[in-house]
């Protein structure tokens, strides 16, 4: 069967956005696939594969955030896109509205887009094209109409949207309109979790990737349509109607990471390393590439963020990694941003406040206050950068 050829789709900011619905419209009947790139970028090239190896139904390939390495194409069919927007649907209490907070050649402002195809509605988009304020948040949702029975109002964001929106009176109002506000792209901070459900906002945690048609495990619970589970080495692997069917022209890291099971289930291995609580629920540790060994003590960096984050209170966002120790190997350091940026915090403050909460050698031997904490994708920190930052000012 011949396979529809593969077409970069140059994707704007601001209300231009609304100009790619016809053409998303038609990467979801599986006749036109396309390749979703920020305008103004370079136009990415698609001649790296075989047309014939392409899946039946694809609709797009979406890239990966490249936080930890190369950047990849995730192949995802019209029947993935689909399965997931009804997924998301069914576990927000039905279809509705949405407001596009998010660049949209990301997978998770992508899926805003589908959603409302799905919904048969039409969003409202916040103009990033000069960077996301709650101001310019506030006006897009004044804009939100709801359309025949979806009434339902519903937004996506990332943990510094959050963040901002939460200091913002206008911000904070804006976001208890909503019934659903969906957050991830990177870890939420506790704190942040507790404050945002605390002022009244519906509140609702993703996990996922692009391999995964974005979030497929909200709260801890995968959707409907997806399923989870930690293999031997406590890698958290994603199955489903949403994985992905491998990387664009990668035939080599799509068998590594995809499999399919004997039942015809699509899974996904990832980075990341995780654990079921005690009422089942996924919880993420952090990835496995960020381990830190210390003295022969392997600590995940998401242990650290969350102690920090929960019992600090002037602590906005946090982001632990492991540099270079002569003595050590390596040793923690944390980076920080604080809810008053006039305010102050050293290492010796936060190991003694920490103390017999983390084991001794988890505890952070260096901590560095900054302005904000660089990012690399939609609210991913950039570890390289943070790292230099460190090194820059040891």
């Amino acid at each position: 069967m011949t396979r529809a050829a593969l077409q970069p789709l140059a994707v704007p900011a601001g209300d231009g956005v609304m100009t790619l619905l016809p053409r998303l419209e038609t990467a979801l009947d599986g006749r036109a696939p396309v390749l979703p790139y920020a305008a103004g970028s370079p136009v990415p090239l698609t001649g790296r594969h075989d047309p014939a190896d392409l899946p039946e139904g694809l609709a797009l390939a979406v890239g990966t955030s490249g936080s930890t390495g190369r950047p990849k194409r995730a192949l995802l069919t019209a029947d993935s896109l689909s399965r997931s927007a009804w997924a998301t649907h069914q576990v927000l209490g039905g279809s509705g509205v949405w407001l596009l907070a998010l660049p949209a050649h990301h997978i998770a402002g992508l899926q805003v887009l589908l959603r409302s195809i799905a919904a048969g509605t039409v969003p409202a988009v916040v103009d990033l094209r000069d960077g996301f304020t709650a101001a310019r948040f506030v006006e897009a949702t004044g804009r939100l109409r709801p359309s025949g029975s979806a009434r339902r109002r519903y937004t996506a964001l990332v943990p510094t949207q959050l963040g901002r929106l939460l200091d913002d009176d206008a911000g904070l109002e804006a976001l208890r309109t909503f019934d659903g506000v969906l957050v991830g792209g990177a870890a939420t901070p506790a704190a942040m979790v507790e404050r945002a459900r605390r002022q009244g906002v519906t509140l609702s945690l993703t996990y996922g990737m692009s391999e995964t048609a974005g979030g497929c495990v909200y709260d801890g619970s995968p959707l409907p349509v997806s399923r989870v589970h930690i293999d031997n080495d406590r890698h958290v692997v994603l199955g489903g109607d949403t994985v992905a069917h491998g990387y664009l022209g990668e035939p080599g890291l799509s068998a590594d990471a995809f499999t399919v099971d004997p039942d015809g289930v699509r899974w996904f291995r990832t980075d990341d390393l995780g654990h079921f609580d005690d009422d089942g629920l996924l919880v993420i540790d952090g990835r496995a590439d960020d381990v830190i060994n210390s003295g022969g003590l392997k600590i995940n960096p998401g242990v650290v963020e969350d102690a920090m984050s929960r019992y600090l209170d002037e602590v906005l966002d946090v982001v632990v990694l492991g540099l270079p120790d002569p003595e050590w190997g390596e040793s923690v350091c944390a980076a920080v941003t604080l809810l008053d940026p006039t305010g102050h915090l050293t290492t010796r403050e936060v190991r003694e406040r920490l103390r017999g909460i983390l084991p001794e050698g988890a505890l952070p031997r260096r901590v560095l206050v900054l302005p904000a904490i660089p990012q690399r994708g939609p609210g991913k920190p950039d570890r390289p950068a943070i790292r230099h930052a460190m090194q820059e000012r040891a």
